[in-house]
């Protein structure tokens, strides 16, 4: 059997192996990464946040992604029938970035690995791990290729950024319940042949149907839209007598006044995807060797596309960290690494449940505008969860529902 040694092992090529990957070449670690599938390949999380744009940039992918002239994300907008809550990335507290992309995942992805082989990263597409056994701090991986051909990779460190996969979650009974109730979505491309000229047809938008239901449209510069309907389970396997996914979202896109005309009847690029039950979560993040990233550990919800930052965040993280415990260096991986990633994360599951709840929505809509609250949440939904001193940050277990009743009590005494 063959064999190879490398001192970091990353598992999965998407935004999270692929940032870890760029970020540990440039610092002449020897790595391999593993993909199970073959790019390019059609995944949801096609809407990016502005914090992300910090991980391409360290990670040394900036510069070829831009040059790929993906659509621009400078902002989103809400649609609740004839309410319209328009957020723009350059109004918002604190510092960052203050616009991303809109990409089509297929092309994205496989914009990120080119140049990564470019610069001479080891990528091993169509291969599967099927077993690691770890001794300490170090492993051996067991893989096998499309042509069934298996070998093992020895490493002193495992970064598992397989996604949906969970290949250490799933090897090591990792799994854990989400928090979230069970939402579903369903999603698609169009041609989008009836796309208005201007700011209006390249615009990301979320046009809710109920309080809970909610449908997307993301505009990219290639022509086409991903169009996607989200909420709970139970409402989306009705949409459909015949839980099929292409009945369920023409009826989704039947459902919307405002995008009804633009997309009624456009054939779909591709059979509609069905994401069930969408929501994981892990028992831990790290162990003894290795590290879980992005939806290795947990994803929450589409509705604020954190899908992609806490992939790219959690990545890099955990590619720096390994790095300094290959190097000889003490790190305390539960401060570190967990208890910074689960404060953003607890952070942005407030954002999805008061989302769920009708609270966040009634911030949102509420007239007049509060020119600080809305910059406040701006930042959140930009990403920059981290920063406590943002009351919207260091406050979320509360101040959203506060408010959200003290409007709901204001409407009443008026």
């Amino acid at each position: 059997m063959n064999t190879e040694n490398v001192d970091i092992l990353i598992i999965g090529a998407g935004p999270s192996g692929s940032v870890a990957a760029g970020y540990l070449q440039k610092q002449g670690a020897k790595i391999k990464v593993v993909e199970k599938q073959k790019f390019p390949r059609i995944v949801v999380g096609e809407s990016l946040i502005p914090r992300v744009m910090d991980h391409f940039d360290e990670a040394g992918l900036f510069e070829a992604l831009d040059s790929y002239g993906f659509e621009k994300k400078p902002g989103a907008r809400f649609i609740r029938g004839k309410e319209i809550c328009i957020f723009d990335f350059s109004n918002k507290f604190g510092e960052g970035w203050d616009w991303t992309w809109q990409i089509p995942r297929a092309d994205f992805d496989k914009a990120m690995t080119d140049e990564l082989q470019r610069k001479g990263v080891d990528i091993a597409f169509e291969t599967e791990v099927t077993n690691v056994e770890f001794n300490g701090t170090d492993s051996v991986t067991t893989i096998k290729d499309k042509n069934g051909t298996i070998s093992q990779i020895h490493a002193k460190f495992v970064i598992d950024c397989s996604g949906y996969g969970r290949v250490l979650p799933r090897i090591l009974k990792l799994e854990s319940p989400s928090k979230l109730d069970p939402h579903s979505a369903i999603f698609t491309h169009v041609k989008d042949v009836n796309r208005p000229d201007g700011v209006e047809g390249t615009q990301i938008s979320f046009d809710i149907i109920e309080t809970e239901v909610w449908l997307w449209v993301i505009p990219f510069s290639n022509g086409n839209t991903s169009v996607g309907i989200v909420g709970p389970t139970e409402y989306i396997d009705k949409l459909s007598s015949t839980v099929n996914p292409e009945e369920a979202i023409k009826n989704a896109i039947k459902l919307s006044d405002f995008y009804v005309n633009r997309f009624d009847k456009l054939p779909f690029e591709f059979d509609p995807i069905h994401l069930k039950n969408y929501s994981v979560a892990v028992s831990q993040f790290y162990g003894e060797g290795y590290a879980l990233t992005g939806n290795s550990t947990e994803f929450l919800d589409p509705v604020f596309s954190s899908g992609v930052c806490f992939a790219t965040e959690s990545g890099i993280l955990a590619a720096k960290l390994a790095l300094k415990q290959i190097n000889g260096e003490e790190v305390n991986w539960e401060k570190e690494y967990t208890e910074y990633m689960k404060y953003g994360i607890d952070v942005f599951t407030t954002y999805v449940k008061e989302w769920y709840t009708g609270n966040l929505q009634e911030l949102f809509y509420h007239q007049p505008e509060n020119p600080d609250v809305k910059r406040k949440i701006c930042a959140v939904l930009a990403g920059y969860v981290w920063n406590k001193e943002n009351t919207f940050v260091a406050k979320h277990h509360n101040i959203i529902k506060n408010m959200a009743y003290m409007i709901r009590e204001n409407k009443m005494d008026s």
